[in-house]
């Protein structure tokens, strides 16, 4: 299946990185390829350089054949998570500016076994990267009633988690769950008819398994003060979320960087080390245009955040 993923907020992006000809940037998420086939048309073929990393390797393939007329990217196998040992390994201390695009692509959306979607009947995998062992399979039929409950809740921002959780449990007394569609019945079952504006019933369950199994919220705020310490001055680090959940955490690791001080309110003086590392230059999240909106669905949730380094 060809990897087909448009890229989200493109030209916000390129701006927002301010790319040096001889820079050196990493895109964190490399996917498609759509975003750094823009970066390496304005990188100087022998001075400028970008490093590509995705965890799935399906992706890689299909970035390399896409950027095949380019001699200056280097592809890593890995996760964006692990930024700063990657380029330790590359034996490269600083960079002009990182991308990253967060989530599932629409690739991993559409391939079969992959199991991303709720759509169609599919083996549940979910994993971005098909090398490590958790899968949704196992988090599905193998977790606690409590610990799922929790994590529907938490990540999927469900508010009907423990019903979910409840009858996922008693199905797979009965039975292993081993696929998407019969996954998505139970969900239906456990709530309520909703308002059609609220989308499938199974879109936030899905989202707070894949999460789950992707470990994707976790080390979110520690990566993104990663990427930050491993900028040059001025450099850039440009980061598209999707959901609050994201947002969220790279807003505050923005913030903290910006030497936001996080002690509590009550103490007389500074102790939390609060540092000015640099600025948020967008003060509020850059959204898609309605053009793109109506062009790509993927961009409807998208929010555009971008840190300058001092």
């Amino acid at each position: 299946m060809e990897f087909k993923h448009k890229p989200v907020l493109l030209n916000e992006c390129i701006e927002g990185l301010a790319i040096k000809p001889d820079g050196i940037y990493v895109d964190g998420t490399l996917g498609g390829a759509g975003h750094s086939h823009e970066i390496l048309k304005r990188l100087d073929p022998q001075k400028g350089k970008l490093i590509g990393i995705d965890r799935d390797e399906e992706a890689l393939r299909a970035a390399k054949g896409k950027l095949e007329a380019y001699s200056n990217v280097t592809y890593i196998h890995g996760n964006h998570d692990d930024i700063k040992e990657i380029l330790k390994q590359l034996k490269i201390d600083k960079v002009d500016g990182i991308l990253l695009d967060l989530g599932v692509s629409s690739y991993q959306l559409d391939e079969k076994n992959r199991g991303f979607s709720y759509l169609g009947s599919n083996d549940l995998d979910m994993r971005m990267d098909q090398n490590q062992r958790l899968t949704a399979k196992e988090v599905i039929n193998n977790y606690k009633e409590e610990h799922l409950a929790s994590i529907i809740y938490e990540y999927g921002e469900e508010r009907f988690s423990r019903n979910i959780a409840k009858n996922i449990c008693i199905a797979r007394a009965k039975k292993k769950i081993e696929t998407t569609d019969e996954l998505v019945k139970i969900i239906e079952k456990s709530i309520p008819r909703q308002n059609p504006k609220d989308g499938h019933p199974a879109k936030r369950t899905f989202q707070a398994i894949r999460i789950e199994v992707n470990n994707e919220i976790k080390p979110l705020e520690q990566m993104i003060a990663d990427a930050i310490d491993v900028l040059k001055e001025q450099g850039r680090l440009c980061v598209i979320t999707f959901h609050s959940l994201e947002d969220r955490a790279v807003k505050q690791a923005m913030n903290r960087a910006k030497g936001m001080c996080t002690c509590p309110k009550e103490l007389p003086y500074c102790v939390c080390g609060a540092k000015n590392l640099g600025t948020v230059i967008t003060k509020k999240p850059i959204v898609a245009s309605e053009e793109e909106q109506k062009e790509n669905a993927r961009s409807k949730s998208a929010k555009l955040k971008i840190f300058k380094k001092r």
